[in-house]
């Protein structure tokens, strides 16, 4: 049976670009990976224990990149601070709440054409 979701796997073909939307905008951790035989990167949440995106360089981007996933979605923190960094950057999102209240979500593009969704608790934006 299920018991949760493990990771997300994505192309990316440009690392540093890559790295830098997940880890210094977004706060994720470059962390520990296999010595597999291709270039990528696992990364984690700040202290944790399991790699939640795992990325691979190298290989081809589909073309239109485009596929059966809509979208990632992380629980996230500071909801200021990462608007503050993404408007530093130039990346565009979209910000809404849940209908019904409780939850805040906001959601970009990754270098790669990954859609990503940040959630953040109500009560903890301020």
């Amino acid at each position: 049976m299920i018991h949760g979701m493990n990771h997300f796997t994505i192309v990316a073909d440009d690392r540093e670009a890559t790295l830098a939307f997940y880890c210094g905008l977004l706060g994720l951790v470059d962390g520990p990976r296999p010595p597999f035989d291709f270039p990528g990167a696992w990364l984690y949440a700040p202290g944790g224990t399991q790699a939640v995106l795992h990325i691979v360089f190298g290989r081809p981007l589909p073309t239109p990149r485009t596929g059966v996933i809509d979208h990632m979605a992380f629980t996230a923190t500071d909801l200021p601070g990462v608007k503050a960094r993404l408007d530093a950057a130039g990346v565009p999102y979209d910000l809404r709440e849940l209908p019904g209240g409780g939850l805040w979500q906001l959601f970009c593009h990754c270098p790669n054409g990954a859609r990503v969704e940040l959630d953040f608790a109500v009560a903890g934006v301020a």
